[in-house]
């Protein structure tokens, strides 16, 4: 007997194997805890990356990258302005990746960075170079589920971190930057 996942309608279901597959419980599909895990949906991911980038120009940043992932890590929207240099659509997959892979926003990865430096050197390095621990990084909550998470770069760190917040506020889920 083991553990399988399956996605269904952007839901995440986990449940236990038994010689027949997944056991159901009155007709649904229990995780762990009993309950589904969402996921942020494509129509959301775009109006996150739309009103990111609307921020950052009321704002006057300089040119932006905005990377929306899924729960699970998949790249759901992403959006590399004019004059953003090439680097930064791995800086803002990097910070969204790192916040979903630890649980936590960039900004708790950035102060784990500064007390524990070879601690986030080594996650650096497992990770492959995938995860950038400065601001900017926001998880994406429904209610208290993380169902994805933005990454911002082009501007100051704190600044990133404010587009994403903006954005994710805009479309009506809850922003946790971390603390």
């Amino acid at each position: 007997m083991g553990i399988r996942g399956y996605l269904s309608d952007r839901t995440i279901v986990l449940g236990r194997l038994s010689r027949h597959g997944v056991r159901r419980c009155g007709g649904a599909a229990r995780s762990f805890a009993g309950a589904e895990l969402r996921m942020i949906g494509a129509a959301d991911a775009r109006t996150v990356v739309d009103h990111a980038l609307e921020h950052a120009r009321r704002n006057g940043f300089p040119p932006m990258t905005v990377a929306v992932l899924d729960a699970a890590g998949s790249l759901l929207a992403y959006q590399r302005e004019d004059g953003s240099s090439l680097l930064r659509e791995r800086i803002a997959r990097g910070k969204a990746m790192g916040a979903l892979n630890l649980g936590v926003g960039s900004r708790s990865l950035a102060s784990r960075a500064a007390d524990h430096p070879h601690f986030v050197a080594a996650l650096i390095e497992l990770s492959g170079g995938g995860l950038v621990p400065v601001p900017g990084g926001v998880l994406v909550r429904r209610g208290e589920a993380i169902v994805g998470a933005v990454g911002v770069s082009g501007h100051e760190p704190d600044a990133d971190e404010q587009c994403a917040v903006a954005a994710i506020e805009h479309a009506g889920l809850t922003a946790d930057p971390g603390a």
